[in-house]
This record gives C-alpha cells, sequence and structure tokens, in this order.
C-alpha cells in the first residue's frame, strides 16, 4: 500500500513524536497527498503502522474537513459557510458556482475537475467571503472576481 518513500517518510514523522497518536495527523496528510483522499484501506493501514486503534484513525479522519473521504476534482472548491463568510456572502459564492459548474456542495463535475464542499471556518474571517481552492485562499470574494477565478481554472 504505501511505498518505500513513503513508509520511510513516515518513519521520520514517528521519529519526531513520543506517542504515536501525535503522528497520526502528520501521517494522514501525508496518505492524502500521494492520493488525493484517504480511503478507509488507508486508515487501516495508517491505524496499523501506528498500533492505534483503527476507530481512532477513522475518528480523527471522519472529524477534520482538511480530510477528503472519498475522491476529489483537480481544483476542490471549499467554501467557508461559518458565521462571518455567510453574512458577506458566502450563499451567494455558493449559488454562483452551482450556477457555473452545474454541481452542489459534496459534488464532483463529470469531468473530475472541480469539487464543490462547504466547510467551516477557513480562519480569514475578516476578508470574509472566502474560498480555498486546494491549498490556496482566495479572499473577499465578489461575483466577479469568482467568475475570473473559475474562468482561469477551466
Amino acid at each position: 500500500m504505501f511505498t518505500e518513500q513513503e513508509l520511510a517518510a513516515i518513519e521520520a514523522i514517528m521519529s519526531k513524536y513520543p506517542d504515536p497518536k501525535a503522528a497520526l495527523l502528520p501521517v494522514l496528510w501525508l496518505a492524502q497527498a500521494k492520493r488525493g483522499w484517504i480511503s478507509e484501506e488507508v486508515m487501516r493501514e495508517v491505524a496499523k503502522i501506528l498500533g492505534l486503534p483503527p476507530s481512532d484513525v477513522l475518528g480523527v479522519t471522519t472529524f477534520y474537513t482538511m480530510y477528503n473521504k472519498k475522491p476529489v476534482g483537480k481544483y476542490h472548491l471549499q467554501v467557508c459557510t461559518n458565521i462571518s463568510c455567510q453574512l458577506m456572502g458566502a450563499e451567494t459564492v455558493v449559488g454562483r458556482i452551482r450556477e457555473k459548474l452545474k454541481i452542489g456542495p459534496g459534488e464532483t463535475t463529470p469531468d473530475g475537475k472541480f469539487t464543490l464542499s462547504e466547510v467551516e471556518c477557513l480562519g480569514s474571517c475578516g476578508t470574509a467571503p472566502v474560498m480555498q481552492v486546494n491549498d490556496d485562499y482566495h479572499e473577499a470574494l465578489t461575483p466577479a472576481k469568482l467568475d475570473s477565478l473559475l474562468e482561469s481554472l477551466a
């Protein structure tokens, strides 16, 4: 399941932490970076490698929205829908994406290019509404900014 290089990276991560539970988040992040998402099979393998109960790995993976539990598109559009973003137009952002890409939250375009997700606070309340595209933030979104962004990604 994991390559020799990935196992070496996991060992390096584990060497930094006295408790395997502390290594769980970065190991899951590494697994997702290589695959784009974390399957149940990957969760079981991570549990085995770290010597943790599979339920611990499942609990962490399902708690944090940063871990994808199913494949996502090339561009993962994560719109913050927490209070500040909601007050500043997150609903408009989601609606515009629905209109432009013909997908709703939790859906991926048929070509596999875009996945839309509604997420909790992205920690950018002062620049709401905000959307994270893969690892990049796009702040103070307006319909024009959003249209331009989507066109550049298409």
